[in-house]
């Protein structure tokens, strides 16, 4: 007897997911092509992408996201807090390590380091900058 229920509950489950995919006048639904225009994803757009406008919001005035490429780089510019507390950037570049009596917010400071997109961090934006050397300018 119980395997006569079970048989008849997998039955009804059979036959109520094969009504899922047809229309309510039991036709079977067809998908439809969709002419429209095309969805990007890639917003903001990619820090690579050279076209990229000037942002009118970055206090450093530089064109926005830094490229994400690898290299070592020497950048001037004031010291801006992160959205998470001990993240500081410049113009878009993460500062990690380096002297922090000399990296602090609100410092005009000269950094050269080593570009390192791929390194994980707490800090929810700017590329990272390993941090080689720091001065004030």
């Amino acid at each position: 007897m119980r395997t006569l229920r079970i048989t008849a509950a997998a039955l009804l489950a059979v036959v109520a997911l094969s009504a899922c995919a047809q229309g309510g006048d039991g036709t079977t639904a067809t998908p439809t092509q969709d002419t429209g225009s095309p969805v990007t994803t890639d917003f903001p757009p990619s820090p690579a992408d050279p076209t990229m406008p000037a942002d009118p919001g970055n206090p450093g005035g530089t064109s926005g996201l830094p490229p994400a490429t690898a290299g070592t780089l020497t950048l001037t510019g004031t010291v801006t807090p992160g959205v998470e507390p001990g993240c500081l950037l410049i113009d878009g570049y993460l500062l990690v390590d380096g002297p922090r009596d000399v990296l602090r917010a609100g410092n005009r400071v000269t950094v050269t380091g080593r570009v390192e997109p791929d390194l994980m961090t707490t800090c929810q934006q700017g590329t990272p900058l390993r941090v080689q050397s720091a001065k004030r300018a």
